[in-house]
């Protein structure tokens, strides 16, 4: 259970006045009044200008605002509310800067290319790009995806980020954007594709796990209250994020054995994996394999930045990564994830001693404690390191501070003092998601074609609805659903179609669905008409069921029960098999079949779980 909130005494007060008092002064001073962006720190080195405005670096950056404005909000709103005010000025910079490139997300849907991806980074003052479609590595999907994850939960604690249908129009394009995340590869969380650092992109887990999370988050989200459609995602894509994400780990990527930005996938902010036992492996190779005294190496045999690499270059050739071994740089960053999602478990001594190594990596500038990028082994200390592995000490870089850095130490301080319950900084109460998924049950419906089927499949004990019987409930061909995703976030005024061209899958076809006053059913893709193979050979149609019941019990996230309308034409039991499919659905409705039941379609609607199409008037007339 969440901690209960420390009563705000007079020192506690002064506290978390300081606090606020660091804010201002590192985050919100730097912040520009006009776009409401913030650089990522104010060095300017050969890695790069890092007066840029990251979009993933904004989000993070702007975290301990957020936190500070949640634990000021019910105690005192008015020091709370220019906090507010600075956190919705920074989410809608953003948001504004990539509806810029709206031309991008709408080819982006069809294409997943890097030179139709939106812009990593901004000008700070302007929004607008800095670089070359083709100059830096921008298709970094976890970027996007922290984007939306966190305008999901902004929003969710009252937020007022998205003001006006068209911006809601383009949030519902991004979910369509990390669609295909589960199969894109990209540049990955630090920048430079896999790990030789040759520009290739890969799959990578924390970017496939951070837009599974975004799309989690963002699904059902109401962000206007004028009775505009809610944002809606359909759960094959959450599911086919899943799957990738899953079959990758506890790896990063193909090329890298384990990442440190792996800790935000399993902890906070994504919440991205289930399985505890998981989320412990891979906490566990991070701190085996990556960390150090000075924070967590990035990867391993990571060369950025270190004494040897060659800053004229942007590249690796494959032989140069065992020239980095054991003297990677380590990022104190990612002791801030392990404190504040240690302060999220409650683990108080944990969190105690991963704040105390941070306050002693921390350097003094502007009279507060910073944190820098990274620490890197000294160009005259490389041959011991690599004899001797932890045995020298470490310099910061000049980039001080690291603001995403510093952000997210302050945010965990907030925890870890009990300004913030770990409730108030996840009001979708994501992190309740890791553990035992619950037992699904997937409820059947036998729909005859018409009376006279219906009356042969009642001869053999197995009990059909016609569409008759099923009335008010139509039921609707899947390619209805297609065409109605089709309209879902369409705006011809940022050049925006709706979602791509893709049959829904059965997550999406097993809801009841709502459009104006009428319920709606839709069959499945794989047991549409069309489909004749699976008609011309009913244990093949057995086999296909069995693994949509399945499918529907494993990945099925919403509170109600799926529901899986099976038609059954008079060809069908005139074709090889019938004995079976016969056998097959008396089995589902008597209860043998694990996982599934069967009965009336009456009988099943209470508990079925709802979506309305409330974004459009009518769909196309058309019999089942």
């Amino acid at each position: 259970m969440d901690q209960a909130r420390i009563p705000l005494t007079a020192a506690r007060r002064a506290r978390l006045d300081a606090l606020r008092h660091q804010a201002e002064q590192l985050i919100l001073s730097r912040q520009d009044a006009g776009s409401g962006l913030l650089p990522a720190s104010t060095a300017v080195t050969v890695h790069g200008d890092y007066t840029d405005a990251w979009v993933r670096d904004n989000v993070y950056s702007i975290l301990a605002v957020w936190g500070l404005w949640l634990a000021l909000r019910d105690e005192d709103p008015a020091a709370a509310r220019p906090l507010a005010t600075a956190v919705v000025a920074l989410m809608r910079g953003l948001l504004a800067a990539m509806m810029r490139q709206s031309a991008k997300v709408e080819r982006f849907k069809v294409t997943q290319h890097p030179l139709d991806a939106l812009h990593a980074k901004y000008d700070t003052r302007t929004g607008m790009p800095v670089v070359g479609d083709d100059a830096w590595g921008h298709l970094q999907i976890d970027a996007t995806s922290v984007f939306l994850l966190m305008l999901a939960q902004m929003s969710a604690s009252g937020l007022p980020i998205v003001q006006a249908r068209h911006e809601l129009d383009f949030v519902q394009n991004l979910v369509y954007y990390l669609g295909f995340a589960w199969r894109t590869p990209d540049f990955g969380i630090w920048e430079r594709g896999n790990k030789r650092n040759d520009g290739e992109v890969e799959i990578n887990a924390s970017s496939v796990g951070m837009a599974k999370a975004a799309l989690e988050a963002i699904d059902g989200a109401r962000l206007l209250e004028d009775g505009s459609p809610v944002i809606h995602v359909p759960g094959d894509d959450i599911a086919n994020a899943h799957t990738t994400l899953m079959n990758l780990l506890p790896r990063e990527s193909q090329s890298k054995e384990t990442d440190g930005a792996l800790l935000a996938i399993i902890g906070f902010p994504a919440y991205a994996v289930e399985n505890p036992e998981l989320v412990e492996r891979i906490q566990g190779e991070i701190v085996a394999k990556l960390e150090g005294p000075y924070g967590c190496k990035r990867f391993l045999r990571d060369g950025h930045q270190t004494s040897v690499e060659d800053q004229s270059r942007l590249y690796y050739e494959p032989g140069e990564l065992a020239r980095f071994e054991h003297i990677e740089s380590e990022w104190p960053l990612f002791f801030c994830y392990q404190m504040l999602e240690a302060a999220m478990r409650e683990q108080t001594a944990v969190a105690r001693d991963y704040r105390q190594r941070l306050l002693d990596l921390c350097v003094e500038g502007e009279g507060f404690a910073l944190l820098p990028e990274l620490y890197r082994v000294a160009p005259d200390r490389v041959d011991a390191e690599r004899e001797h592995p932890g045995s020298q000490p470490r310099e910061p870089n000049d980039n001080v501070p690291l603001v995403w850095a510093q952000s997210l130490f302050l945010l965990a301080q907030l925890v870890d003092e009990g300004f913030l319950s770990p409730a108030t900084l996840d009001p979708q109460q994501r992190r309740l998601r890791v553990g035992p998924r619950r037992t699904v049950e997937v409820r059947v419906v036998v729909l005859a074609s018409d009376e006279i089927v219906a009356a042969r499949l009642h001869a053999h004990d197995v009990a059909a609805e016609t569409t008759a019987s099923m009335a008010p409930v139509q039921v609707r061909h899947p390619d209805d659903l297609e065409a109605a995703f089709a309209e879902l976030g369409r705006n011809a005024g940022l050049g925006l179609s709706g979602r791509p061209p893709r049959r829904p899958g059965t997550l999406s076809t097993s809801l009841l669905w709502r459009l104006d006053g009428q319920d709606l059913l839709f069959l499945p893709h794989f047991a549409h008409d069309l489909e004749s193979y699976l008609h011309l050979d009913n244990r093949l149609l057995i086999a296909r069921v069995r693994t949509e019941i399945s499918y529907l019990q494993r990945r099925w996230h919403r509170s109600g029960k799926p529901l899986l309308v099976l038609r059954v034409t008079d060809a069908m039991l005139g074709s090889p098999g019938a004995d079976a499919l016969l056998e097959e659905l008396r089995g589902i409705q008597a209860g043998a079949c694990e996982g599934a039941a069967g009965g009336p379609l009456q009988a099943t609607l209470a508990d079925a779980d709802r979506e309305q199409i409330d974004w459009l008037a009518a769909l196309p007339a058309r019999p089942t």
